[in-house]
């Protein structure tokens, strides 16, 4: 099977904001978009622009500044929206206009209070409109993973047939297990086959810790783009982890036939900058950036990485700007101790040394772990 270039489209700036007490100025988001594009992003949704004017200006900011990378803002199927999101991104060296509107049951009778035949008349008349302003329109399904696919189909056949150059089926509500997503995109796909003639994409919620694996599954259903956050941030549990998706096409391309072209090096520095912006601290555990994703404590995996890496590491961390630790503590070992007295300075004959490893150990299991300059001065000393 034969691998295909995936579409990066990240939503850090619209639906990462989204998560409670974010709010980027605009010279902020245009700090991030510039970042985005060094990372390699293929499109950058800036915003809501018609949420309120300072994302109006955060969406044009960021229009303005692009080089490479579409920008998009995000739309109701409303006509002031559209308006608003076609004169912030008026300067976009390519813009997408991007819509949304709910297709189940759930969302039209509760929330929107529109038969399914005005959904299907307002997604053409959006689609159409948003056309003529913009070089492209993606129209999403909101809660498709909870409509039936049957009518799914006929709101996507008619968004295309109005000119949308995207489709996104999303995940709303982070709903769907794996392989019950990939399904329903194939069904849906079946059911529509004017899906072949654009880019289908995927947008997954994390409220079952599963926005990552969605994703992946999709990708086995056929989708070209992958709408993703930088860290996962987002609504509620938050969205797929940017870095986690492009890192699994990384190191399992043999099974996923899907690469990116993101530059592996600006994945630290993006995670860095938007974790200080969104004061949104990066969990300790989280996978690619988290502060342990590459630390090693445990004796056994250090003396294992100290022969060879990859006897316990699938990723090199230098490729994305970051480096391996092996912190000291009460699961460490004597050879990891070992290499870390010698990298300090600190020469030991083997009895210092090993009077030397008996002390930390005692000291890490009271839960008074040493430094192991600490340990210098306390040997120095003695």
């Amino acid at each position: 099977m034969s691998s295909r270039r995936i579409t990066i489209f990240d939503t850090t700036l619209r639906d990462g904001e989204q998560a409670p007490g974010i709010a980027l100025r605009p010279d902020e988001k245009v700090d991030v978009g510039e970042q985005l594009e060094r990372l390699g992003v293929d499109v950058i949704e800036a915003g809501f622009a018609a949420s309120s004017p300072g994302d109006f200006e955060g969406v044009r900011e960021v229009a303005r500044g692009a080089q490479r990378a579409t920008v998009a803002s995000l739309c109701r199927a409303s006509r002031t929206d559209i308006d608003a999101a076609a004169a912030a991104l008026v300067d976009a060296p390519r813009s997408r206009i991007h819509i949304f509107l709910a297709t189940s049951v759930l969302h039209m009778e509760k929330k929107l209070r529109m038969r399914p035949d005005e959904v299907v008349a307002a997604a053409s008349a959006a689609v159409e409109q948003a056309c003529t302003s913009v070089d492209e329109v993606e129209f999403s399904c909101e809660d498709a993973t909870r409509s039936d696919p049957a009518f799914v189909a006929t709101v996507c056949g008619t968004a295309v047939e109005a000119g949308a150059t995207t489709i996104n089926l999303p995940d709303t509500v982070g709903y769907m297990l794996p392989a019950e997503y990939a399904a329903f995109i194939r069904e849906v796909r079946r059911r529509c086959p004017e899906l072949d003639e654009v880019a289908l994409s995927a947008h997954c919620h994390d409220d079952l810790g599963l926005a990552v694996a969605n994703s992946l599954a999709a990708l086995d259903a056929g989708v070209l783009q992958l709408e993703c956050t930088i860290n996962g941030i987002g609504e509620r549990a938050g969205n797929a982890s940017l870095e986690e998706i492009v890192m699994a096409m990384r190191v399992r391309g043999d099974a996923l036939h899907a690469y990116t072209d993101i530059d592996l090096s600006q994945i630290g520095p993006a995670s860095r900058l938007v974790e200080r912006l969104t004061n949104y601290p990066v969990p300790p555990n989280k996978a690619i950036v988290g502060a342990n994703a590459f630390a090693h404590e445990a004796g056994i995996h250090q003396d294992g990485l100290l022969k060879d890496v990859s006897t316990y590491q699938i990723i090199d961390p230098d490729e994305l700007g970051l480096e391996m630790t092996l912190p000291l503590g009460k699961h460490s070992g004597r050879h990891a101790f070992s290499r870390a007295c010698e990298a300090a300075g600190l020469s030991l004959g083997e009895e210092e040394l090993v009077e030397a490893f008996a002390r930390f150990k005692a000291r890490a299991d009271e839960g008074r772990a040493m430094s192991i300059h600490e340990l210098v001065q306390e040997v120095t000393v003695s």
